[in-house]
């Protein structure tokens, strides 16, 4: 732990780290425009954000189940699909939580741990809610679907992010290197742990996930939970 804690807290790492961002999130925004512009404006704003969090790996993911260029479908692929649109709004939640229980109060983890997850939480439903509510859905209906298909991926996706960013950064601010390198390694980790409870909801048909990307008729074309429409 100790070692790794070392290698967290040296700008040098968090200057690499930055670099990779920036090269893997010019290479996402080119394909989306030349080969993939026909995806959702939602699924392209899922992808950048999951890259902007987790770099070459959100790339990756991306790359192995984003893309039309994929060679078939299937519950791997789009449980990826899935989480990623998951992480990109427990990912912002979870920013915001600790920059403002951490960075502007200087909060206690108890305190952390509960604005953090709370934001999260909230962020999360708004992504799939949002979408809902703009194709029709009601308000109550698009709730309690939110719940249903979402709960248990955020709740293990914060879990274990909050857990090792605890662990890690212990009460390291913003203005240190530390605080920025344990939170990518957190939320990274967050994002891995929550993929097989994806996996899960899709094969149990709680989610279908999102939907295959070599479709080019997107405007229709919507995720189900439940027999319900949602994004999530």
């Amino acid at each position: 732990m100790d070692s790794l804690v070392a290698l967290l807290s040296s700008p040098t790492f968090l200057i690499t780290w930055g670099c990779l961002v920036v090269v893997s999130q010019i290479i996402l925004q080119v394909d989306l425009y030349k080969n993939n512009s026909h995806l959702m404006s939602l699924m392209k704003l899922v992808w950048s954000f999951t890259v902007l969090y987790s770099g070459p790996i959100g790339l990756t993911i991306y790359w192995f189940s984003g893309r039309k260029e994929i060679a078939d479908d299937g519950d791997y692929r789009r449980a990826f699909r899935s989480v990623a649109h998951c992480y990109s709004g427990c990912g912002l939640g979870e920013l915001t939580g600790l920059l403002i229980t951490v960075g502007i109060f200087g909060a206690s983890q108890w305190v952390v741990v509960l604005v953090t997850f709370m934001l999260a939480y909230a962020a999360g439903y708004a992504l799939t809610v949002g979408p809902l509510l703009q194709d029709g859905v009601g308000l109550k209906a698009a709730l309690k679907d939110a719940v249903i298909s979402e709960t248990p991926s955020i709740f293990v996706m914060e879990v274990v992010a909050i857990t090792v960013d605890l662990l890690v950064a212990g009460n390291a601010g913003p203005h240190q290197p530390l605080f920025w390198s344990s939170l990518v390694l957190s939320l990274s980790c967050g994002l891995v742990a929550a993929w097989p409870v994806n996996l899960w909801l899709i094969r149990h048909g709680i989610k279908e996930g999102m939907m295959d990307p070599r479709m080019t008729d997107h405007g229709d074309h919507h995720e189900h939970h439940h027999g319900e429409h949602a994004h999530g």
